[in-house]
């Protein structure tokens, strides 16, 4: 499956992780109010490790909110986070102890990084961390260094494909041992999107916009490739970043007989392409984007192309947030409701993420039973078994797996549809189950 990978210049992309079976409910959404505070029975809470008391466990959080690139950027993990310990405080906690939480907003900027994973870890003394969301991650080094697991991160950056004691939400096949990115210095993504793109939506033609920007064009590369593998004409259109022609691109797509669009570009690029398709007559299935796009704001976003914003597919590994028939959606949903009423509109897949995150991190802390030691909560992390987050994530795990050229990949998607909701709009799932909807896939590399 495939997993977002945040650029530069604010552009996307998306990369893989792993697919298994699902685990059984442990603790939070199986948990009533009253059991949710218990321990188990005869084993008194104790004091287990650093940020452990016998009523407490100290997480710390860090998150790129007031960044060059917005506050609703990277900030999702963090509110869907806190909305799931304070659901669990309120519930009893785990096992008896409650969550405290301290955050840290680095700003998007490394140097501010490192500073804040030496706060949380040397002042303020947190058990792990839950709900991180970092453009640049360079106090990943730091954090592993201390032995400090950070569980469900975002993987924004190259560091979860890097580090041992770093949990990416999307699970890992790298091997993470401090030393080269991924295998061998390759990353390694799948083309399931693709592949939806052709035998679902009937689509043959596919054009790739992308600027004049190295990791842009890197990433165009990169995807370029990966439509070929899946028996794809691929039209590049490559575009000046600072003077971009939109509309010039869409009419070449247009002559040369483009029927999806993908792009490597940002979310402004994204919606001028958009008008630009609209304007222009391109005649698309789909304008394919990414899980990072998978959002409440869309309508606003894309006001200026109404009939190009109704044609936007998004996937992820990640149950839609629109989805409350699932139990786990419902439940996260009222959490942000309660706890934070002003996100209504600003709601995201990357908000689910933190939720799952927490969950992660909680259900790890469970199977410890009275004595909670980041020895025990790796041990839960490292045991090879897929885990779904109750129904949130599609099944992940870190099993370090050599690449073999293909992959089995389970995926969820989308499609916003203004008709939504009352005639509000919101995503549309357009998969009967994330769990059953598999391909086997190819496999292609590209350079960190």
């Amino acid at each position: 499956m495939r997993r977002i990978l945040v650029l530069g210049a604010g552009l996307a992309l998306l990369g893989t992780a792993g697919c298994g079976t699902r685990l059984p409910d442990s603790a939070f959404t199986s948990q009533s109010p009253g059991a949710a505070g218990t321990t188990a029975a005869g084993s008194a809470g104790t004091a287990g490790d650093v940020g452990v008391t016998p009523t407490s466990i100290k997480i710390g959080m860090i998150d790129s909110v007031d960044s060059l690139l917005g506050p609703d950027t990277f900030s999702g993990p963090m509110y869907g986070a806190q909305a799931f310990f304070k659901a669990l405080n309120a519930a009893g906690g785990v096992n008896g102890r409650q969550i405290s939480f301290q955050t840290c907003d680095d700003q998007g900027v490394g140097g501010t990084d490192v500073s804040c994973a030496h706060t949380l870890i040397d002042q303020d003394k947190v058990f792990a961390f839950s709900g991180n969301s970092i453009f640049q991650y360079d106090g990943a080094s730091y954090v592993s260094a201390k032995g400090v697991p950070d569980i469900g991160g975002e993987p924004i950056s190259n560091a979860y494909d890097q580090y041992p004691h770093l949990y990416s939400i999307y699970g890992s096949d790298y091997p993470r041992d401090g030393k080269s990115i991924g295998w061998q210095g390759k990353l390694y993504s799948s083309t399931e999107a693709e592949h939806y793109a052709k035998t679902v939506l009937g689509a043959h033609v596919a054009g790739i916009v992308s600027y004049n920007q190295a990791d842009s064009a890197r990433f165009a590369s990169y995807e370029t490739e990966a439509l070929r593998k899946e028996g794809f004409t691929v039209v590049p259109e490559q575009l000046d970043i600072a003077l971009s022609d939109f509309d010039s691109a869409a009419l070449d797509m247009k002559n040369k007989g483009v029927d999806v669009v993908f792009d490597t570009i940002d979310t402004d690029g994204n919606a001028r392409l958009c008008k630009a398709i609209e304007d222009v007559g391109v005649r698309v299935k789909a304008k394919m984007t990414t899980v990072q796009s998978w959002d409440a704001t869309v309508a606003t976003t894309y006001k200026d192309a109404p009939k190009c914003r109704n044609l936007l597919y998004a996937n992820s590994s990640d149950a839609n947030y629109e989805d409350t028939s699932n139990p786990a959606v419902k439940a996260f949903r009222d959490a942000m409701a309660k706890y934070f009423p002003d996100r209504q509109g600003k709601l995201s897949e990357w908000e689910i993420d933190g939720w799952a995150s927490a969950q992660w991190l909680t259900d790890a802390v469970a199977s410890c039973g009275a004595d909670v030691t980041r020895v025990c909560v790796e041990k839960f992390m490292n045991s090879g078994k897929p885990y779904d987050a109750h129904g949130i994530i599609t099944p992940a795990a870190f099993d370090v797996k050599a690449p073999t050229g293909t992959t089995h990949a389970c995926f969820n998607v989308a499609q916003w549809q203004d008709s939504a909701n009352g005639g509000r709009g919101g995503w549309v799932t357009r998969v009967p189950d994330m769990d059953t909807n598999c391909y086997d896939v190819p496999q292609v590399s590209y350079s960190p």
